[in-house]
This record gives structure tokens, sequence and C-alpha cells, in this order.
């Protein structure tokens, strides 16, 4: 695999993990680094382009957030973004300024076509603008390339130097043509070739793990989600039977959703590994009994799983690998890659069960956005159904129900999420809308069902658009797929009377419940 990459620098921004994965969009790979990296280690790993993102600070502040002068003597091309763009100009010698009028939102802008950076970009384009600070005085040899009505420099380039300062997102997809601006950018100026792609990922990935891992004993803990399932495979195609997949089924996962994982990958599946089934439902009931507090069960239920995968473990004996389903953005959230990103902590970051035994940790999807692990999925020959599976928290249905968790409420909503995700799907709606689910809330009320008064649970329904799951907008849902939605629900599901339907965006609310 052709080892072309791009830098994306992090200065804190909320759009940075989007600016990366626009760039892998365009076959050309890159990674995410916090602006502290040392230019030293830039150097190092010879990077064909650099895009400095954008930020929360003002680059004229004290203790502002800044990157070494250096990196803009390197001739490698420079791309900064917003802040980025802000923070290239102060630095050289430019005036940043507050804005008397703040630009947010969708703007039109005003481009200068003989620019490489925007060619076959259309004179007038709509872009997505989000600052309180703007170029004042652009920096000497830099020229104006872009404009609008409240801000005189949109964009500017010194392309002797190949440096570009764009004040705009062309990561957000309301930049109508910012993917084609980041294409210019890395498939234009820095030259890539663009021969990022998954089946070479695949390939490489493969010969990779047999090198590294040669006849040693491979330990996968297999949730059946996405992440987890494509890990598996690989291992799978790359050492066979070396592999044991555990599967601990906690009994709060979604409808019959145990039986399809092992349908797919126990015994009777097309894959050549040593699966594991744990049933341990029960187990998890009782020590999610009377417990309501959101993270106390997010708590239980992730040591309760790490107890039960030792206890499986040293069955086994010793290992010498342990396969974690870990995705790129799971590194960054956790602090590990770029800066804005100590966000959470990750199962797969730093989560690891204790009294294992083994030598090393294999990650073969660590590099990877989720869209590139469908992607590996598909070329892996995995179900369309497991890899286009709908994202699932960790607790599993422990947090899609309100309050204490019962074996009888976890099959009320497995029971009304099965209709729904149904319904869903026969509308047509299901690729369309990135995250939909079913809650059960803890909230009782009076009904009347068959001329007799009922007292009983309300159903919550979700169904989130976004582009990054950072933030998210109910999705419009056409009435009569929700109207019969409700209907089903009330009439199949027991211990139901009512049907909600969530509209609330993220922010302020959270995609899950709980």
């Amino acid at each position: 695999m052709n080892k072309e990459l791009v830098l994306v620098i992090d200065f804190g921004g909320q759009y940075n993990q989007l600016v990366a994965r626009r760039i892998r969009e365009c076959n050309v790979y890159c990674e995410i680094y916090s602006y502290k990296t040392e230019i030293y280690k830039i150097k190092a790993m010879k990077p064909k382009g650099i895009i400095l993102t954008g930020g929360p600070s003002s680059c004229y502040e004290a203790g502002a957030a800044a990157c070494s002068p250096e990196l803009f003597e390197l001739g490698i091309p420079v791309l900064g973004l917003c802040y980025g763009a802000q923070l290239m100009s102060h630095m050289l010698g430019g005036e940043v300024a507050r804005a008397t009028v703040r630009e947010y939102g969708k703007t039109e802008v005003d481009i200068d076509e003989t620019s490489r950076l925007f060619q076959g970009v259309t004179p007038h384009t709509v872009c997505w603008m989000s600052h309180f600070d703007y170029i004042a005085r652009m920096a000497p040899g830099f020229r104006r390339i872009a404009s609008t009505a409240n801000c005189p420099v949109a964009a500017a380039e010194d392309e002797e130097r190949k440096l570009y300062a764009i004040q705009f997102h062309p990561e957000v997809l309301h930049t109508v043509e910012g993917f084609k601006m980041l294409h210019n950018f890395v498939r234009g100026i820095c030259g890539c070739s663009g021969d990022w792609r998954m089946d070479s990922f695949v390939e490489e990935s493969i010969s990779a793990i047999r090198r590294r891992v040669g006849k040693g004993k491979v330990l996968c803990a297999l949730s059946g989600g996405v992440d987890s399932s494509v890990a598996a495979v690989l291992l799978s195609k790359a050492v066979g039977e070396q592999l044991t997949c555990v599967f601990v089924d906690h009994g709060l996962l979604r409808k019959n959703e145990g039986d399809e994982v092992e349908r797919i990958f126990g015994p009777e599946g097309n894959y050549d590994l040593n699966f594991v089934r744990v049933n341990a439902q029960e187990r998890f009931y009782a020590r999610l009994a009377g417990v309501t507090e959101p993270e106390e069960k997010r708590k239980i239920i992730g040591g309760e799983f790490i107890r039960v995968f030792e206890e499986e473990a040293r069955k086994i004996g010793a290992v010498d690998f342990l396969v974690q389903g870990t995705i790129y953005p799971d590194v960054v959230e956790s602090g590990l890659g770029g800066e804005s990103a100590v966000i959470k902590s990750h199962h797969n970051v730093g989560g690891l069960p204790a009294c294992v035994d083994f030598r090393e940790i294999v990650e073969p999807l660590r590099n990877l956005f989720k869209d590139e692990v469908r992607k590996v999925g598909l070329e892996l020959g995995i179900p369309e159904q497991l890899v286009f599976r709908q994202p699932f928290p960790g607790p599993g249905l422990g947090i899609r129900i309100i309050g204490e968790v019962t074996a009888q409420k976890v099959r009320m909503v497995q029971d009304a999420d099965a209709i729904y995700r149904e319904e869903i799907a026969k509308a047509g709606l299901d690729r369309k809308i990135n995250q939909y689910f079913a809650a059960l809330t803890n909230m009782r009320s009076v009904g009347v069902m068959g001329d007799e008064r009922t007292y009983e649970y309300a159903v919550a329904l979700r169904a989130m658009e976004t582009v990054d799951f950072m933030t998210a907008e109910s999705a419009q849902i056409p009435y009569e797929v929700l109207q019969k939605v409700s209907s089903r629900i009330i009439n199949e599901v027991s211990h139901v009377n009512r049907v909600l339907y969530d509209i609330t965006s993220k922010p302020p609310g959270t995609i899950e419940f709980e």
C-alpha cells in the first residue's frame, strides 16, 4: 500500500475528524495529530500535504494554540481552514481582528476560478461560515481568491510557497463544492495519486497480520457489532483456526441478535474460527436489579462483561494476541490522536481485561473511520445486514431502558425496536437515516384498549440524521410511517399503550437517552 500521507493538524475544532474523512474520500490516506506535535516528528513522517483545522481560540490572544513557524518553510503544501487560515495569516505577518458582524451558516462566496484550489468551482458558490474573527490584512506574498459581503478575505493563497487559507469550512456538506476544493488540494496541489482503497487495505492487512502473528494463538471479544465483526473476519482470513472468538450475550442485545451472530460466526457459518457463545443474560439482569442511575448501569454492564470474558479466557489458557475492534475515532476521542478529542474513554482504548495473559494487542482497524470499516466488511464478504447494522452502544438496551432494567422490559423494547426497524426498512429509509431505535421510557400513563382502562408504559422513537455524530437533527419521517409504527407497537407489544417521537436535536440532547 502506498504510504502517501496528508497530516491534519488539530487545533480543537468540532469538525476535525470530518476533515480527515473527507480527505480519505479522495482516496488519500491521512492522520490527525495535535498542534503540539513537534516539528521534527512532522518532518519525519514526510507528508505530501498539511491541513490546519479550525479551533475555538483567537489566534492573536496570549497562549492561543499555535504551530511551529517552520511548518510554513518546509516546501510542503499547507491548507489552513478557519482558525488554521487565521493562524497562518497571523504568524506570517498579516492581521487578524474581531469582526463587527459574525458570519455563521450558509453564505454565498465569490470565487476566483484562476486559483488551483478552486479549479472547477462555480464563481458564486455556497459555503459554511462559522467565525467571529477575520483576516483584516493578508500576510505578505498572499493574494485574495475569495470574498463574501461581510468577509473581504474569505480565502487567500501564496502559490509560490504553496500556502492556502480558507475562512470557511469545505469539509461540511453545507459547503456545496467543498469536496471539490479538498480534492483539488490533495490530488492537484499536493500531487497525491489517490490509491488509498479498501481492497488494497484488506490484502495488505491480511499479509501483515500473518507476518506478525505467525503460529500464535489469538483471542477476540466478539460483540456482533460492525467493528468487532470486521476485525474478527479479517483475523479469520489471516490465521484461521488460530483465532478464538468469545461472544458474551448479556441479554441486552436487539431482538434475535445473539442468534444472528451465532448463525454468521458459529459452526454453521462461513468463517474458519473457534466461536464461543456465553449466555449470561440472567447474570446481568441480577446485577442490574434495582439500579436506575445511567452511569451506574454502564459501569455494572462494562465491569460484568470484563469478568465474564476473563472467565472464558482462563478456560482457553494463555494466548499470544488479543484482538480489539478499535477504530480511528476511538483513538482520537481518547486523546491519543488529535487535540480536540479528550472526549470520552473507550473500552477499546485502555480497557483491557486485567487477567488475560497475552503478549500483544492486534488492532487491525485502528486507522479507519466507521464508513471505511463498513467498506472493508463488504470487501470481506460479510452480510450487508451486519455491515450496515445500526450503531449500538456497548451497554446495549441497558441504556435504552430508562430506570431499572428487567427481563420483561428488555423484551418490550426488543419487540418495539424490531417493529420500528422493520417499518423503516419497508419505507426505504433504513439507509437514509443515520441512527434510529426505540427506547422504553419510565413513564406510565392511562389509556383505553378494548374498552378497558390501561395504565402502561410509553415507548419513545428516535431517528437522527448526521454526518459526524457530533451534531445531529431529528429525521423527518413521513407521518404515515410513524402512524404505522405506533399502531403496531401498541397492538403487538405487551404493556405499552403510548408511542412518542423525540425530535430533540444534538445538542442540546444526546442521541442515546442515557
